[in-house]
This record gives structure tokens, sequence and C-alpha cells, in this order.
């Protein structure tokens, strides 16, 4: 029977021919009712069948060429056409166009904060994805403002190498966020010594890593390439978390010995010592298309702000010098 059957947030993405986040925006309006089990989303058949007859009702009344739309989604060539047919059904629910922010830093929620007193009816969708994933997001659609701190280890530049492989044949623009300390987590008092990336080469060293795609996990990954690390000879190099809080929580209650993070996650755990190493650079990337320019110049304006530099200067660990400077564009 229906009412026994419950469905995950990518079986919902997969039924519908939407991405994941059109489904945690449309579990956010309340459009279609969740519930959590454990730590997955859960959405009863029977809300899934309501909020299809609610949405066939909706489609009824629109042009022809919007309701089959959602076939196309994830397709990089109709980016527009799907941001048209988000601004449609946000616009229908009494809000504005919503704008997809990724990232996990606390500067991307306050610029979602200045994005929406901004009154342009763009209305900030927060997805908490690591770098790569992304921009592999923006590339199929799904994304609108990505946050990115990929370290290319060869030339020692950031971000800027992985946005031209990942968003070829497609205009951007990069604008400079932030500077912020990263380095090595490690138990309080630092006991094994740890000072530097060779030591991760130290036998019996254990390790909580980042997942795949996360900013801290290309990080760690090219310092092991630059230093002749083999990364199966670490211990725990498969043991992920997915937040800088989640690495120092393990190795604050003893589960590892070093971990890699920002200064600022290390500085709300009592029981970890943190090693700064590199001053990771943390830029927004947007798509240089007609219907971004409204929000491309919001949030450059915002960005060069007093207001948004005095917010953000209020927080330990951030180096604001360069922020709001276009880094890149094509």
């Amino acid at each position: 029977m229906s009412a026994d059957i419950s469905y995950t947030t990518e079986e919902i993405a997969k039924l519908l021919k939407i991405s994941k986040l059109t489904v945690y925006d449309l579990i956010k309006k309340g459009e279609l009712p969740s519930y959590r089990v454990g730590k997955q989303m859960r959405i009863d058949a029977s809300d899934l069948e309501a909020y299809k007859l609610r949405a066939k009702g909706l489609q009824a009344n629109m042009p022809a060429s919007k309701s089959t739309a959602s076939q196309h989604q994830g397709t990089p060539h109709v980016y527009a056409q799907d941001l048209s047919d988000r601004s449609a059904a946000s616009a229908a629910a009494g809000g504005g166009r919503p704008i997809v922010i990724t990232g996990q830093d606390m500067s991307l929620d306050i610029l979602a904060k200045h994005i929406e007193r901004e009154g342009l009816g763009l209305r900030p969708l927060r997805s908490y994805v690591g770098s790569m994933d992304s921009l592999v997001s923006m590339y199929r659609g799904e994304s609108d403002i990505v946050s990115t701190h990929l370290l290319d280890g060869d030339t020692g530049e950031y971000n800027v190498p992985y946005i031209r492989k990942l968003l070829i044949g497609a205009p951007y623009i990069v604008v400079h966020l932030l500077k912020r300390s990263a380095g090595l987590f490690v138990q309080k008092g630092n006991p094994l010594k740890l000072a530097s990336w060779a030591d991760l080469a130290k036998p019996g060293l254990r390790l909580i890593n980042r997942e795949r795609g996360a900013g801290a996990r290309v990080l760690l990954d090219e310092q092991l390439r630059l230093h002749h690390i083999q990364a199966a000879s670490i211990t725990g190099y498969d043991q992920e978390q997915t937040n800088h809080l989640g690495v120092a929580a393990q190795i604050a209650s003893g589960e590892a010995d070093v971990g890699i993070g920002t200064e600022r996650a290390a500085a709300n755990v009592s029981r970890v010592t943190y090693i700064p190493l590199v001053q990771e650079q943390y830029d927004l990337v947007m798509l240089k298309k007609p219907d971004n320019q409204v929000f491309i110049n919001a949030v450059i304006r915002i960005l060069q702000s007093q207001s948004f530099k005095q917010e953000l200067g209020a927080i330990e660990g951030y180096d604001l010098t360069r922020t709001g400077e276009i880094t890149a564009e094509s």
C-alpha cells in the first residue's frame, strides 16, 4: 500500500526528474512534507502523489514550453531555462527568484542575508556541499553562486585551474571572498609533535579525512602528492567527515590523531590544537549569463560594501584585504 511506502530525497529527485537541491527547496517551502529517520530525510508516497496533483494543476495554467522544461533538468545548455522555471514556480509560491549558494563557510550565510536585504526579488537558498561538487553542480545548472577553495599544487594557484577544467565553454566571473588559515588539527598539546605536511608520513599516524570533493580533501591530496606520501600508507585516509567540526570532534575524542581544517573551526573545539600551514583563497564563482547579471552586480556590490566587511571582520580568522576583487573572468 502507498501509505507504507516512503522515499529518500535521492529517490524523489529521480522520480520527478529534478535535482536534489530542488527537492530540498520543495521541502523547505513546505510543498513536500518530510520527516527524518536517523540521518535520512523521508517523504511518504501519499505526500508525493498529493504534490504531483498540485503541480499538474499549476502546469495546466502555464505555457506548454514551461511544462516540458523539467525533462532537461541538469543539462548545462538549458541552464537559463531551468532558472526561469524555478523563478516561475517560486513566484507562484509567493517567493522571489531562488538563488542557490553552495559551500559551508559562515561568510556565505552572511552573504545570503545581505542579498535578501537588497530587495531585488532574490531568495537565497543554501547548499552545504564541498568545492568540487559545487563546481559540478554549477556545470549542471543546479547552483548559482559557488564557493571554492581548491589548491593546484603544481602552480600554487587557487581555484581558477579547476574552474577552467570544469566550466568548459561557460563564461564565468570569479570574485574574491576572503582568505583564511588552514592546517592540521591535532590532539591538545600536540603529543605527536606534528609540525608540517611531511610529518603525515610518520608511521602509525591515524588520520580523519574530509569527503571527496571538499577543498580540505583536495589540499591534503595535493600536499601528499608534493611530499611523495602514499595515501594508502596512512591509517584512516578512507575515514571521512563532511565538515571541519566533525574532523575536530574525532580528534578531540581520541578517535584520530590528525585532520585538515580551518583555524576558526579548531577554535570551537577545546581539546584540539591547531597547526597553521597555508592561507586558503576562498572565492565565489558565477556564470555570466544575461539572467544572472542582477545578482552578479548585487554580490559584487555587497562584497565591496563596508557593512559586509565590518560584519565579516568581527569573525576571527578572516583576511578581507581583497574582498570583492574580481580575480578572473572569461
